[in-house]
Formats: structure tokens, sequence, C-alpha cells
């Protein structure tokens, strides 16, 4: 078998040269005349006839429909021998095109590209259109044009315009249009019997191409070593015809030279030559002539293949339609398993969740066109959904916004040259980041998202000099700027671009400083400086040490050794950046006109989802730009996660940049992080902490931190984890932790436990916690290192089922002496549990059980239990369901003891005003916008009406003027309660 097919090839070798010798002249001139001589000579030693045209057929996500080409093409991998091979190589290509990067596993355990693809819109165009690019490529969005509808997949391998077969196509498009994934589909449709228009498909990724250099190895070879179960059906390749699909993914990796002087002609599949020599001749039509080839490339890579061997272009224009945007994000949420994270610990959303939030998007995408504009890549669809998910479900450990960008950017850049074919081999992401990272860090440190034409080719013309550096220019402006910059579509800025996503602007401000890429005035003229200032001091201080040798000066010696000096110490002080870069990152950070807006991660959520309610008018004075996610991507940048993948993205960072640069933040933040925050501002302070992922410097940062004050914080998941990762690990006590109106969940208590354990007083109030959550205080009050001493529950519906798991929790603990259960709902079941219970903990001192709604009976139980108690000293219970008879009791049960709890159930005591009134009436004004109103007026007005009897019972004028101060308070909470309800 061997030897007839050496022969058979060596008698093929043996005709081509005889043809070549013979119209040797004609090849070199004609060669598009004499190939398909070639071919047809071909066609008559092989006894095979041309095949007809075939389609290459594949829909949305299938492509089942496609019928496989009639004729003798059909038979060729009918074997039994052939067939198991093919079938191993689809099992291979599937195993290998199946496994998904690590960013992608997040979206669930069984998440699979089969089940979430969605095609991309491809716009036909034409060789002369290709041949006259614009000047300047415009920023703009390359949408169908209305002579040339949209090009599906199924129609990539049909006949053209005139009729003729096509066999080569080249796919191209931007930075972020879907090139790799679109092959990625088509390979594993293929592999699932879906593309049984091709028998045979034989995928090379040109990066892998090109890292073999000038080696020699035939194609044979080529494909036997990256596809083992192919070398049994690799003599056949010359015979399948375009049922044999070549898919070449990448081909700005190659630098391909179609000049015959350049790369010979070679037509024998089993004769090494260098890979850039194969693709060109499979290219060409010289080798394999029969092939379909399907290319993809970026822009700038287009006119290395001679349009005379490309039958079909195609521009990849991604989702230009909202429409394939949804569909994207609607297969994304909607996976089987979204619901369950990757590593299991927990549930990420519910399906009613996951459709709020594909709504939401969905009336943004709609509304707002901004995002919509950024979504017409499919790689920020990607982002978009990789931040919701990072937002809106548990965090895997380690995963931070930081590392969302950084791996989004390793994504679509993957350490790629920005040219291949030039010398000075500059990667993609580092040609980014200094010339549009200076974009980015100029418009934060002026306020300003949105820039003309001339601020955008300032900062990418500026310090180019030499023809190189205008072509890798020009190859940026082609294959990447559109990845970055995008049209702003908002009325009232016409003209003007601004980042795709406007979270893109601060992250590359940030690489840009991190990079130590921004330099000061002093600094840009430093270094020449200090290299002048040192040649000058060699020349000076050889002629001072002749000098010194010859007279006895002793003044000679001193200046000699200071102009050794100087130039060290002058080049250390104008070459240091690190004080820069923590002076921008604390600047920003504690930016006191941001101090009252939403927190960092709400305003990302509302970037994307969108604002509920109505917009504001285009006529109204715009709002100041913020940029408070700035220094979380300082401090995100260096961490040791996020400097491993920007070193393969070419953009190092040096260990000994990022200790210095922590030593000069953390300096900064000794002096500005001890001030008290509002809030917001504290949980994005905690966030940067959680981004820079370094637990010791957190620790040393934070050791001043005493009171974590964060009410009115809408604690989600992701927050919560912020906060137990970077304050869990502490040693010292927090005097106070206040979670007030976070709606607060009972997972969000379990999340916060580490730092709920470091607590003195615990406020939890309006939270909406209910039995559950109860269950997981419990366990904290239980806990041996617990060391609470005040628990604020009010306001949240604990019910008698939370009230018997927190009468567990206090039986076990030591530590607790204040606890609030104001309006829990306890009821009368609730108060009698107490009253039978108290006596289990030894320690508490005070309880309010007001406003739950509790009758005579359960109150007096309890009093009774509290005035037996041995520790406790106050027992709240006004806003009772209490009787006129019912309070009288609770007075009368005051007098009859000595010692014991003191029980306020009115404002009044006897003929006297209550101690406590002025604590009743706070907590009212407090809970006014909460509680029931028609309740609370009842409630005012039977304590006005005790005032009143009080005064009039009474004739020392002392009591008389506190009691109608008293009711003018009283009064005036009633007058507000009527405002409100008008």
């Amino acid at each position: 078998m061997g030897t007839a097919l050496d022969s058979h090839h060596s008698s093929y070798r043996e005709q081509d040269r005889r043809w070549c010798c013979l119209r040797g002249s004609d090849l070199l001139t004609h060669h598009e005349v004499g190939l398909p001589i070639a071919q047809g000579l071909l066609a008559l030693w092989s006894g095979k006839s041309t095949p007809t045209t075939r389609a290459f057929t594949r829909h949305h996500g299938s492509s089942a429909d496609s019928a496989p080409p009639s004729g003798r093409h059909g038979q060729l991998f009918r074997s039994v021998t052939a067939a198991e091979a093919i079938e191993r190589h689809r099992r291979n290509l599937a195993e290998w095109f199946i496994r998904l990067p690590r960013e992608e596993r997040q979206f669930g355990p069984t998440f699979a590209l089969d089940t979430a693809h969605v095609d991309p819109v491809i716009r036909e165009s034409t060789a002369d259109e290709l041949l006259r690019p614009p000047a300047e490529p415009a920023l703009q969005h390359q949408l169908p044009q209305p002579g040339l509808p949209p090009l599906a997949l199924s129609q990539l391998f049909d006949p053209d315009a005139c009729g003729r077969r096509v066999q080569t196509v080249v796919l191209y498009g931007t930075v972020g249009t879907g090139k790799s994934t679109l092959v990625r589909k088509m390979v594993l449709d293929w592999c699932h019997g879906q593309l049984p228009a091709f028998e045979l498909i034989i995928p090379f990724s040109c990066e892998d191409l090109s890292s073999l250099g000038p080696a020699p190895a035939s194609l044979c070879q080529l494909v036997a070593q990256r596809n083992m179960p192919l070398k049994e059906v690799l003599p056949l390749m010359a015979a399948a015809g375009p049922r044999l699909l070549f898919v070449l993914n990448g081909l700005e990796h190659l630098n391909l030279d179609f000049r015959l002087a350049g790369t010979g002609l070679c037509s024998d599949p089993e004769e090494p030559k260098a890979p850039a020599t194969i693709i060109v001749n499979l290219l060409r039509k010289y080798m394999l002539p029969e092939a379909s080839i399907l290319v993809t490339t970026r822009p700038s890579a287009i006119s290395r293949i001679p349009s005379k061997y490309v039958g079909r272009y195609g521009e990849i224009c991604g989702f230009s339609d909202t429409n394939l945007q949804k569909l994207y994000f609607q297969l994304r949420f909607n996976q089987p398993d979204c619901g369950v994270s990757a590593g299991g610990t927990g549930v990420l959303a519910t399906p009613a969740q996951r459709d709020n939030l594909v709504q939401m998007l969905s009336r943004n995408l709609e509304g707002h066109h901004q995002i919509a504009a950024a979504c017409f890549l499919p790689s920020y669809c990607w982002l978009v959904c990789a931040t919701l998910h990072f937002l809106h479900t548990p965090t895997p450990a380690g995963q931070t916004l930081t590392s969302i960008y950084t791996s989004f950017l390793r994504l679509n850049f993957s350490g790629e040259m920005l040219d291949s074919t030039d010398s000075s081999k500059v990667s993609l992401m580092a040609y980014a980041a200094r010339t549009l990272g200076k974009l980015a860090h100029k418009g934060v440190t002026s306020r300003k998202t949105y820039f003309s034409e001339e601020d955008v080719s300032g900062c990418l013309e500026a310090g180019i000099k030499t023809e190189e550096e205008f072509q890798l220019l020009h190859v940026f402006r082609r294959d990447a700027l559109r990845f970055f910059l995008a049209p702003c579509v908002e009325p009232g800025h016409p003209g003007t671009f601004v980042f795709t996503v406007p979270a893109m602007q601060e992250y590359l401000a940030a690489l840009y400083i991190v990079l130590g890429l921004h330099k000061t005035t002093l600094q840009r003229v430093g270094k020449d400086v200090a290299e002048l200032v040192g040649r000058v001091g060699e020349d000076v201080s050889l002629v001072l040490g002749i000098l010194a040798k010859l007279l006895p000066l002793r003044v000679l010696p001193v200046l000699f050794n200071l102009l050794k000096v100087v130039p060290r110490m002058f080049g250390s002080v104008v070459g240091k950046s690190q004080e820069a870069v923590a002076q921008a990152m604390v600047l920003e950070m504690f930016r006191e006109e941001d101090y009252y807006n939403d927190d960092v991660l709400d305003q990302m959520g509302a970037s994307i989802l969108g604002v509920e309610g109505p917009r504001r008018h285009p006529d109204e004075p715009p709002e100041d730009e913020v940029f408070e996610l700035f220094p979380m991507f300082v401090g995100g940048l260096l961490s040791a996660h996020n400097r491993a993948v920007l070193a393969q993205l070419g953009c190092p960072i040096k260990n000994l940049d990022v200790l210095e640069n922590a030593r000069a933040i953390k300096k900064k933040l000794g002096t500005r992080g001890r001030q008290v925050l509002p809030p917001s501002e504290l949980l994005d302070y905690l966030f940067f902490h959680y981004e820079f992922q370094n637990q010791r410097f957190s620790a040393e940062v934070l050791s001043s931190l005493r009171q974590l004050n964060l009410a009115g914080v809408r604690m989600t998941p992701l927050k919560c984890t912020v906060v137990a990762a970077v304050l869990g690990s502490g040693k010292h006590a927090l005097d106070e932790v206040n979670l007030a109106s976070c709606q607060l969940e009972a997972a969000g208590l379990c999340t916060l436990m580490p730092v709920l354990l470091r607590a003195r007083k615990l406020g939890l109030q309006l939270n909406s916690l209910g039995p559950e959550a109860c269950r997981n205080l419990r366990d904290l009050l239980l806990h041996d290192q617990c060391q609470i001493t005040t628990l604020r529950l009010s306001n949240n519906p604990l019910t008698v089922a939370g009230a018997a798991l927190l009468m567990e929790g206090l039986a076990g603990n030591t530590s607790l002496t204040h606890l609030s259960l104001l309006h829990t709902n306890l009821g009368d079941e609730g108060l009698e549990l107490l009253a039978s219970q108290l006596d289990r903990n030894q320690q508490l001192q005070e309880l309010n059980v007001a406003y739950n709604g509790a009758g005579d009976t359960a109150a007096l139980a309890l009093a009774k239990a509290a005035r037996e108690h041995p520790s406790l000293e106050l027992l709240h219970l006004y806003f009772n369901e209490l009787s006129s008879e019912g309070r009288q009791v609770l007075r009368d049960l005051r007098g009859t003891a000595e010692g014991g709890a003191r029980v306020v159930a009115s404002l009044t005591e006897g003929t006297a005003v209550s101690e406590y009134w002025s604590v009743i009436l706070s907590e009212v004004q407090r809970n006014l916008n909460s509680w029931d109103r028609a309740r609370v007026r009842r409630h005012l007005e039977l304590l006005l009406r005790d005032l009143e009897d009080s005064r009039g019972a009474t004739l020392n004028p002392w009591r008389k003027a506190q009691m109608l101060r008293v009711e003018g308070e009283v009064k005036a909470l009633l007058e507000q309660l009527g405002a409100s309800g008008s």
C-alpha cells in the first residue's frame, strides 16, 4: 500500500514538474490562467470530474437542514477505517473546543456554548470596497448597506452573483466582534453532525502556526501532529473536493508573501515547507485546489491575501440589531443551572429574579441607546452579563470587578501583537494602555467622559515620528479603536466619542498610572537632566581630583563626593511615580462632592440596568461626572492575580513597583482613612480593600476602624461578601456595627458572621428579617467568641417563631445586656413566651417589646417576670394594645415592690412626666414613615389623653409645665401624621 502511494505521488509530482517546465513563463506572468489548467490536468490525471458548487449551510445554532452534496465526493470516507478515524477526530475536536475558559464557567457548572450562542450579523463586502479604505477609519458601526442584505452563515459558500463557485471565504471583523467564537461554534456543530455539507473539517490556529517559525513541515505533518486520528485518511485529502474544509482562524498572526519570488509553488501535501508557504499555496488553490477554505482575520490583515484568491468577503458586524442583544442575554441568564453557583455554594438567583434582570436590561437597551451601542460588539454583551452576574450572585472566592475587566481583555487580546509584521512586537494591549490610557486619564483628571476627534487624535498621534509608528497607529485604528471607543449617541453631544462602557475609561486610566506611563513635567525631563548632570559631574570630578593632588585644598574632596551624590539623588527624586499614583487614587476616593452618591456597585448596576422613573430633561444642567471606580481599579490592578494576567497581555508590573505603591497608598490612607465617612463612601472604601486583595495591608490600614456604619446601604450578597472578606480577618473589636435599613437577608447574616462576632453593638433594624434570620442570630449569640452587648432588631417581622429561636440563643449567651424587639410582630403569644423563658438569661438589663400588639394579660405577665429577673432594669411596653386599666395595673405593679425592672408603658408616671418620654417620642419620630399611620395616630391620641388627665390631676406648676411641653411634642407629631397622610 505504501509503495503504491509513494509511486502515485511521485508520478503526480513528475507530471506537475513537467507541466511547470512547459508553461513556466505563463505561471510567472499569468498565474490566474495557468492555475485552472493545472487543476484540469490534475482532474484528468486523477480520473475525477470537477464537482459542482456545494453550499455551507448553517442557521442560528444549527445546520442540520443542510443537505450533503451529491456525486463521488460524498463517498470518500465511507470505508470502516476512514469512518472510524473521522469519528475519533470529531470526538477529539469536540473535547478540545468544548473546553471553555474559566471566565465562562461562572455562568453555571454545565454552561455550554452550544446552548447560548447567537450568530452575529455578517455583511457581504466587495474587493473594491476593501481596496478603498477611508483615510481615517471611522468609529461608526458598519451596518448592512441597503443594496447588500446581511449574509447568513448558510450562504457563505453559495455561488457568487455571477454564478461562480466560491471556494475561499474571508470573514473579517474588529476585535470583539466574535470571530473566534463563530469558528468554535461552527466546529462544534460539525462535531455534532450539524454540518453535513462537509465530511471533514480541519481547523488551524494561525497563531499556533506562526509559533513554528520557518521550520519545514508538510501539510500532512501539520494535520497529523494536531489531529492524530487523521493520519489514516490523509492520502484521501486530495480527492475530497469541496467536502473538505480548512478553517484558518486569526490570519493576522501570519506574515504571508504571495509573490512567487518570495513563496515558491508547492502542490504536494507531503512536501515539507515552512507553514506560511503551505498556507499560501492552499490559498492560491495550488495545493488541494478543490478544498474549501474559511479564513478569519482582523481588518488590517485582509490585504495579505490577494483578492483574486478570495471568492467572498464577509464583515462580521456584531449585534447590530437589539433583538440579537436581547436574545444573547436571555440565553445567558436562562441556563438550566444558572441558579447554582460554580462552586455549588449557594443559589445564584431565582428564575423570577433572572427574568427581572433580563426585562430591566431589555428596557434599558430600548431606551438608553449608549448601552445598545456598546452591546453592538458581542464581547461587550459578555462583559455586561459577567458584571451583572458579579453584582447579583454569590461571588466565587477571589473574583473582583477588576479581575472581570482584566479577564475580559485577556479573552479578547490574549497577548496578541499589534502587528505581526512589525519588528517592535508591541502587544496590542500595551499599545492601548499607552494611547487610550492617556486619553482616559485626561478625562478622569478633567472630569469629562465625552471626547472630540481632536482629543482622540491628539492622544493617538502623540510622539509619533517614524513610518513604522504611523503603520502601527493605522493598524490599531482599523483593528481595535472601535473596541474601546464608540460614537456618542446621546442628545446634546454630537460628533463626540465615549468609551464603550463608562467603567472602561476608569480601568484604562488606572492601568495608565499603575504602569508608570503618566509622567509629570519634572519626571519627563528628569531622566535627561540627571544623565546630563552625571556626565558633567564626571568631568568636573576628574578636574577636581587632579587639583586636589596639586593643591592642598580641603574643600575639594567634599565637592568631589557631592558631585557623585547629586545625580543619584536627583534621579531618584524625579523618577519615582508611586507618590503620584497614591495621590491620584486617594484624591478621587475621598472627593467630598461624591460623598452622598450611591455606592459604586449600585452605580454600576444602574448604568447597566437603567434607573426606574423619569429621565433627566435634556435642557436641565448636567450632573457632575463621577469616577469612583478609578481608585478601585488602581487597587485591583496591584493584586497578584491581575498582575499575572496583565503580564500575559504584555503589560507587566514589577513586584518592587507594587511594594512601593502599596507603601505610598498606605501612607496616604493612614492620614485620610481615619475620617468618618458616610455609609455609601465607607462601603466604597471597603470595596477598594476588597479589590486590592491584600489582607495584611487591609488589616493594618483598617486597624483604627471602630464603627461600621452602613445604614441605608442595600446589602446585596456581593456587598456582604466584600465586608466579610475585608473585615472578617481583623482582630480588634468593633464598637458598633449599624446595618439598619440595608435590605439584609438571612443569607447575608450568615456571610457577615465573622464581622458580627467582633461587634459590641449590633443594629439590624428595618431589614425584613424573619424567623430564618433568627436561626443565624441564635448561632451568633451562642458562639463562644460573641461579644455583642446591644442587639437592636426593631421593625423586623420576627414573629413568635423567631422569638423562640432568640430565647434559645439568650439562654446560652453571657454578653448581651440590651435587646430591642420593638415592632417585631410578637403579639400576646410572643410576650408570654418571653415571660416564661426570661429567667434562662441572667445578664439582660434592658428589654424593649413596645408596639407588638400585645394585650393586658401578656404585658402584665412579662412585667411580673421582669420584676423578678435578677439583672433586668428596664422594660418597654408602650404602644401595645393596653387598656386604661391595664396601664394603671402596670403603674401599681411598679410601686408594690422595691427594686426590680422599671416598666415604661406611657408618657406619664402617675401625675408626673415619665423620664423616658423623649425615648418614646424619638422612636415614633424615627419610624413615622414606616409604621401604620392610623395605628400610630390612635396610640398618640391615647398618650395625649393620659397627659391631659395627669396635668389636670396635679397642682404642681412645674409638672404642669412639663406636661404642656410634652403635649406640644405629641401634637406636633400628630400634625406631621396629618400632613404626611394628606
